[in-house]
């Protein structure tokens, strides 16, 4: 591919939920669609037919009208994939591999694939582009991701927004990344994957930090004070996982981390402060109607953290109060001993 030629590189997105509606929009909107239109999973039958009827979701973003004459659903994952070059990933992390492996997915290892997803994937707790590696055979040179604080509701919207694409191989990040640029939505590069990767599981276990703040009561002051200390943790977590310094303060990492912490729009926020006000945990999840990614990632987070033996105060906290039934108040008031 030459740099800012797309013209003949065809994109396919798996996922039909907010996000994944929301990069079908934004990848429909390249000059490139009106030849090669995007390729889209969309996991059910009846959302695919009623996508097809009235250019919307009918379950996430439904007030999105999508450019129906630059997309090409399917319910066929296998033929998504075979039908495009680059391939990106916006199902939540804990069904990626029910997706792939369970529908029996071949040639992914033939393509370039971008990792849209904010979690941890299988039991073994492998970020995603581990997980593309070791289990689906993908060279870590064709593996990419797209980060950086943006809600789905926000890009569907066209609000000012900054996208990252990082990826080993910086011709393909640059690539990805004049695809997605546009006048409301400037991107940057770097080769960070995993950096930016894990960061992104760990800003959603902090979001659940702030909920659970938000839902005790315990204000904005402390609220600061806790993301603060949760930006500490970051980078000393992925100084010791990955023996590579960088720069935390920059959007994709600080910046998201803010997003997911603060916003209305964040699941993770709005799952820690249903179990702030006494909702317990398995309730919470229950009612919630999109995935919250903190709830497994302060799990799989807890066993790297072990492994490696990072300190982790807000993390730990976290963890113990979604995983051991522990008290939202107690474990609170204990940590605010912790931070400074």
């Amino acid at each position: 591919m030459a740099k800012n030629d797309l013209s003949n590189e065809r994109i396919g997105i798996i996922g039909s939920g907010s996000w994944a509606t929301a990069l079908s929009h934004l990848f429909a909107l390249h000059p490139s669609a009106a030849k090669h239109p995007v390729n889209w999973w969309v996991r059910r039958d009846t959302s695919l037919q009623h996508i097809a009827k009235t250019g919307h979701n009918p379950h996430y973003l439904r007030s999105l009208s999508l450019p129906l004459d630059r997309l090409n659903m399917s319910t066929d994952i296998q033929y998504v994939i075979d039908q495009s070059d680059i391939v990106v990933l916006a199902v939540p992390s804990a069904y990626l591999d029910g997706a792939l492996r369970g529908n029996g997915v071949q040639g992914l290892e033939n393509k370039v694939v971008f990792n849209a997803i904010k979690g941890l994937v299988t039991e073994q707790h492998h970020i995603p582009a581990r997980y593309l590696h070791k289990v689906m055979g993908v060279p870590y040179d064709n593996i990419g991701l797209i980060a950086g604080p943006s809600h789905s509701e926000e890009v569907a919207q066209e609000n000012w927004t900054y996208l990252t694409t990082a990826c080993s191989n910086p011709a393909l990040a640059q690539q990805l990344a004049d695809h997605l640029a546009n006048p409301w939505l400037r991107t940057h590069t770097t080769d960070d994957v995993f950096g930016i990767e894990l960061a992104a599981v760990l800003k959603n276990i902090y979001a659940v930090a702030a909920g659970i703040s938000h839902g005790l009561g315990l204000g904005d002051n402390f609220i600061a004070v806790l993301i603060s200390n949760a930006l500490t943790e970051t980078r000393h977590f992925l100084r010791a996982v990955t023996s590579t310094d960088r720069d935390v303060s920059a959007s994709v990492y600080l910046g998201d981390l803010l997003a997911t912490a603060y916003s209305p729009h964040s699941r993770n926020r709005k799952l820690g402060t249903m179990v702030g006000k006494g909702y317990r945990v398995d309730g919470a999840l229950m009612e919630m109607d999109m995935i919250a990614e903190g709830y497994p990632a302060a799990l799989g987070i807890h066993h790297i953290q072990q492994k490696f033996n990072v300190t982790m105060p807000v993390a730990e906290c976290v963890y113990r109060i979604l995983h051991e039934g522990a008290s939202p108040a107690t474990e609170m008031r204990a940590l605010a001993d912790r931070i400074h």
